[in-house]
């Protein structure tokens, strides 16, 4: 059984850092793509970005580049997203998931993900 489990959310303030994990049991880890995505209320869920198999290759959307990195630990079976500057427009339920067929090159669309987690909620706020 494939378990994707994060931690790490929590309320912060604005420009403040945080950062989330994400772990991985029941699959060959080393052989998927790990990409983040969030939900916040009332929009749907978007892309945030994502690692190839060997953490050589990443993808983020725009509103978070130079902010958020994602890095990997093949070892461990843990992805992990810092996420720095935070903005109250980064609230979200912030979900790990995996995608065997972006292991070369990470995808952005959800519906090419086969293994997600539970989501953990990061609240921006003043």
């Amino acid at each position: 059984q494939v378990q994707l489990v994060e931690s790490g959310g929590g309320l912060v303030q604005p420009g403040d850092s945080l950062r989330l994990s994400c772990a991985a049991s029941g699959l060959a880890f080393s052989g998927y793509a790990l990409g983040w995505f969030r939900q916040a209320p009332g929009k749907e869920r978007e892309f945030v970005g994502a690692i190839n198999w060997s953490g050589g290759l990443t993808a983020y959307i725009k509103s978070v580049e130079g902010r958020f990195t994602i890095a990997r630990d093949n070892a461990k079976n843990t992805v992990n997203l810092q996420m720095n500057s935070l903005k109250p427009e980064d609230t979200a339920v912030y979900y790990c998931a995996a995608d065997f067929g972006g292991r070369y090159s990470p995808r952005t669309v959800d519906s090419e993900y086969e293994y997600w987690g539970q989501g953990t909620q990061v609240t921006v706020s003043s």
